[in-house]
């Protein structure tokens, strides 16, 4: 009876059904992951030259489309750099169309190279979806699930997809993260990156040795991507240019011009650089200016309602040691209900982001009470003995997020939850919102309604192809290709690395224009900085292949420099400038004026108060302070406000120590509070500290409750001292200052 019943024909199916199932599985799982593209014989050499048309045959272009002949105006005329303009640029040029687009800045130069380098599809927005059952968010992340596989695909030198790890304090939070996670990863399917895992506390601490470890009961890890936001920009241009298509940078819009009948003809626009103005003519224009949209829509029409709600987003740098190479990390709940990223990126670790009210600037500047708050938030998930430094910050910067309001809604409808395409009575077609991962789609959306729109369905050779276009610098790149790049040119591999991450297969023609280092090893790559891989080869490939005009638009979106490290691209200046002198026959007048500029731009990436470039540029003033300081040692410095790496300066803790001990009459060598709030008013570096600077220090000492300060700790105080400038603004404050992100907004992007 047990043999037949074993044997029997249900049993074997149920068997047989079995197998094919585990082996299903079997094989998804081994094929699972992210395809990478294959290397062949033919990667290990230079790809095909290609120079792109220079600045000035653009101009020209744009230049003669204003002529009144029909052969040479543009089907399309696109506003704005950013990320949205350049994806619409590289639809509508791949679609055949005659395509100019003009920004009056830099590429990329506003929120498109200051988001949070994240390609994701959006785990908080699927958390929305199942927690208020709203289809909307869900169609959101798929949406930017399938977008996320295809920035991978058409762009793999510059996108990686990255680990990024929830701790988890809580034994219930346990099931309720791997269940979002894992339907976060069902959600992708077959474009899914890596299956999400549980991690133990020990495996966890293991990889994220900087973690808090008190009270941790383990972690959960899942897959998003990572990019380059500002080189993705640059890439897209570049890109549109192959494709076809005229851009110019420093070219603003003046004027729209309108026809008889009201509607949208060209625009008059001005090159920024030398002041000539000249009228374009288009069949339609694209307003994808971003944070600037009313802009455009203002001088379209003077009644127009703002519709652009902007919101300040702060992220700060700090050194690799912060974080492992290889994981990230998310805090889904804040003290104050945001959420917050800890990344590595470019050799730096990135944490943010905030949120709050700001006005539309050119060139917004990380508030200081944002950058503590981040601090504070990122000292709550690490080891105690960590010390979380306001000197530590290399760089801070703030982008500005515009979330929009369609115009055509009622005044009584919320804001848009993704994107807006708006075409105004006299024909100006905006695209407005969004983010990163879905650029793409966005472009095709804008340009479908852009055809329809502007009648172009003769002059477009076909639908959108942007699935498959991959982008320059893609095609003959491949992982290991830096390995060539060292064979080739004797690179240091750091350097080699750098250089094919960031340029693809142009980076054998950075290195085309590369000098001997004069060294035994490496023979090749002078760099620019000792701290970093940027060499110098790179800032002449930036302004012969890039269309780079300005300093700032080197260090700060060609090289990521200026994000990384504002000092060492302030140390760096000097030398970008003479390079970049050479290439542009500038006089000394300009050089002097980028220097200026460029210096003026660092102070808002986060450079110290106070800062010089150093070498002989240094001004008389400069020099004189520099000395005064040298050589009157501690006791004659002026208030130290800005925040170092190093908390003192050489031979300043032996000062410090002598002063103590004159001023101590205990035999046990230790003075009162008061005494030693006493003893730093008598020290003009610390004399401005004020009561409640010193009040906050002695909490974060521990020294409150304690009768008597010796010589260790007073030194201690006067480290702590250095790091705070201001006591951070309290929690209730703080909370009534911002605004919770809403999900729409977490994670940055454009």
């Amino acid at each position: 009876m047990l043999r037949r019943s074993l044997f029997s024909r249900r049993t074997l199916a149920y068997v047989s059904v079995g197998t094919v199932a585990v082996a299903g599985g079997g094989y998804y799982f081994l094929n699972s992951g992210p395809p990478y593209p294959v290397s062949t014989r033919e990667s290990r050499k230079p790809p095909p030259s290609w120079l792109p048309p220079s600045r000035q045959q653009n101009l020209n272009v744009l230049k003669a489309s204003g002529s009144g002949d029909e052969d040479t105006k543009l089907d399309l005329l696109i506003v704005g750099g950013g990320a949205t303009g350049a994806g619409v640029a590289v639809d509508a040029a791949s679609r055949g169309l005659k395509v100019a687009l003009v920004e009056r800045d830099d590429f990329g130069s506003g929120t498109s190279s200051k988001s949070t380098k994240l390609v994701h599809g959006g785990v908080r927005y699927l958390q929305k979806a199942v927690m208020e059952l709203d289809y909307e968010q869900y169609k959101l992340v798929k949406e930017a699930l399938h977008e996320r596989r295809i920035f991978l695909q058409t762009a793999p030198y510059l996108s990686k997809m990255l680990p990024i790890m929830l701790p988890i304090y809580k034994y219930w939070q346990i099931p309720y993260y791997w269940a979002g996670c894992k339907m976060y990863d069902i959600l992708a399917g077959k474009e899914n990156m890596e299956s999400s895992y549980l991690m133990s506390k020990g495996k966890a601490l293991e990889t994220f040795p900087m973690l808090k470890s008190d009270g941790l009961v383990g972690a959960l890890v899942y897959y998003d991507g990572q990019h380059n936001d500002a080189r993705m920009n640059v890439a897209l241009i570049m890109t549109a240019v192959k494709l076809g298509a005229t851009v110019a940078n420093k070219v603003e819009v003046m004027q729209l011009l309108k026809n008889a009948d009201d509607k949208i003809e060209g625009a008059r626009v001005r090159d920024n650089l030398t002041g000539e103005e000249w009228k374009v003519k288009a069949r339609g224009i694209v307003n994808a200016t971003g944070p600037f949209s009313d802009a455009l829509l203002t001088m379209d029409n003077p009644s127009h309602k703002p519709i652009v709600q902007p919101s300040s987003g702060v992220h700060i740098t700090l050194p690799n040691y912060y974080s492992p190479r290889t994981m990230g990390l998310l805090d889904p709940a804040t003290s104050d209900g945001r959420v917050i990223f800890f990344l590595p990126w470019e050799g730096g670790t990135i944490a943010g982001t905030t949120d709050a009210p700001a006005p539309v600037e050119r060139e917004p500047r990380a508030a200081e009470d944002e950058i503590r708050w981040v601090l504070e938030e990122v000292r709550r998930y690490l080891s105690p003995d960590i010390k979380v430094r306001r000197g530590d910050v290399l760089s801070a910067w703030s982008g500005l997020r515009p979330l929009v309001r369609n115009p055509a809604a009622s005044s009584t409808e919320g804001l848009v939850r993704n994107h807006m395409i708006h075409v105004s009575p006299s024909g100006l077609l905006t695209i407005a919102g969004g983010k990163w991962t879905t650029y793409r789609s966005m472009a095709e959306e804008t340009v479908d309604k852009a055809v329809e729109t502007f009648r172009l369905e003769n002059r477009a050779t076909n639908g959108c192809v942007t699935e498959h276009v991959r982008l320059v610098g893609s095609d003959a790149w491949n992982r290991n290709m830096f390995i060539g790049l060292i064979q080739r040119y004797g690179l240091d591999t750091e350097v080699a690395k750098h250089l094919s991450n960031n340029y693809g297969d142009r980076a054998w023609t950075v290195l085309s224009l590369a000098q001997p280092t004069g060294e035994d090893w490496p023979l090749h790559g002078v760099r620019l900085s000792p701290q970093y891989p940027f060499i110098e080869a790179e800032v002449r490939y930036a302004v012969r292949h890039e269309y780079a005009l300005t300093a700032t638009d080197v260090i700060s979106r060609r090289l990521r420099l200026s994000f990384l490290n504002a000092q060492a691209a302030l140390e760096a200046l000097p030398r970008v400038i003479d390079i970049m002198a050479e290439e542009l026959n500038w006089n000394t007048a300009r050089k002097r004026e980028e220097l200026t500029r460029t210096t003026r731009f660092l102070q808002s990436m986060g450079l110290q108060p106070g800062a010089v470039v150093p070498g002989p540029v240094l001004s008389p003033q400069s020099w004189w302070e520099w000395a005064h300081g040298k050589f009157d040692g501690v006791a004659n410095k002026k208030v130290n406000t800005s925040h170092g790496r190093a908390q003192f300066n050489p031979g300043e803790v032996d000062s410090l120590r002598e002063a103590f001990v004159q001023r101590s009459r205990d035999p046990a060598g230790r003075l009162g509070k008061q005494a030693v709030r006493e003893l730093l008013q008598d020290v003009p570096a610390y004399a401005g500290i004020r009561t409640k600077d010193f009040e906050y220090v002695l909490e974060e000492t521990g020294l409150v409750g304690q009768e008597g300060i010796d010589v260790d700790e007073f030194v201690e105080i006067c480290a702590e001292l250095k790091d705070v400038s201001f006591a951070p603004v309290s929690r209730a404050v703080a909370k009534k200052l911002r605004l919770a992100i809403p999900v729409e907004k977490s994670g940055g992007g454009v």
